[in-house]
């Protein structure tokens, strides 16, 4: 009995090649372009003032923690004086929208700090204590080992961890963030950045875009796209975090809005 040959069957060739497809690896994503240094803006004339140098006029905090100390801004926790949960000094002069912040900080390395803004005051029965903030939070560290740096956004009290990380152009939209360039990297951000001393922060927030600076460099370049999610106005605060003992400085905070 003579065999037929088996017919080839057009119809089934892109059902073939899918398969085949499906199983060859697809080309890595190509990783984010490191730029070229940006300096941060010159400061303009007329900025606001928020301390006085003196006492915590215009503040609002756990007077167990905060304190002036030589002419600065002075919070620390201790074994006997005890964050209950994170706690903030509220600057109770109105709110961050389109703003530029400059302020000059340290801390000790036995924990963090933070400088929140558009953010909002909670009160409700959740919170531990009187002065609980969330919203944006620009992560305060002493610490020059990239990630764990000064200078990322923290959503603290919400649901996305670190938005972006120091050395990130981002945005994030509905689908999640995507990174596109990277501003800084390791070895830059070890000579930028001084361990056990005063640092300059430069924060600028305009409509979705925000852009942290450090020591005079753009470390951070954030776009936020979220439909839901995205911050537009809300209060100032700093912050003790809950934990190990610790203590932060502030000095020179100065505001301006932004047209």
């Amino acid at each position: 009995m003579k065999m037929s040959r088996p017919r080839f069957h057009a119809c089934l060739l892109p059902s073939a090649l899918v398969a085949l497809l499906a199983i060859v690896p697809s080309a890595p994503a190509a990783e984010p372009v490191l730029e070229a240094p940006v300096v941060a803006p010159a400061e303009e004339a007329g900025m606001t003032r928020l301390f006085n140098g003196s006492d915590l006029e215009g503040w609002s905090g756990d007077p167990r923690l905060w304190s002036v100390r030589d002419g600065v801004i002075h919070g620390e926790t201790t074994a006997a004086a005890v964050a209950e949960g994170n706690t903030f000094l509220l600057w109770e002069g109105g709110v961050t929208k389109d703003f530029e912040l400059r302020l000059s900080f340290r801390c000790t390395a036995d924990n963090n700090s933070g400088i929140q803004y558009r953010s909002r005051h909670v009160k409700d029965a959740t919170v531990r204590n009187a002065w609980v903030v969330r919203g944006y939070q620009h992560e305060l560290r002493n610490e020059a080992t990239l990630p764990n740096v000064a200078g990322f956004i923290y959503d603290e009290g919400g649901k996305r961890g670190r938005i972006c990380l120091v050395g990130e152009r981002a945005r994030w939209t509905g689908d999640g963030k995507v990174v596109d360039a990277t501003l800084i990297d390791q070895a830059d951000y070890t000579k930028l950045f001084r361990v056990d001393d005063w640092n300059d922060v430069v924060i600028r927030a305009e409509g979705k875009r925000i852009r942290h600076f450090m020591n005079g460099r753009l470390t951070l370049d954030f776009t936020d796209e979220d439909p839901e999610l995205a911050l537009r106005s809300g209060i100032l605060a700093l912050q003790l975090h809950a934990g190990k003992p610790m203590w932060a400085e502030f000095r020179d905070l100065r505001i301006r809005e932004l047209p």
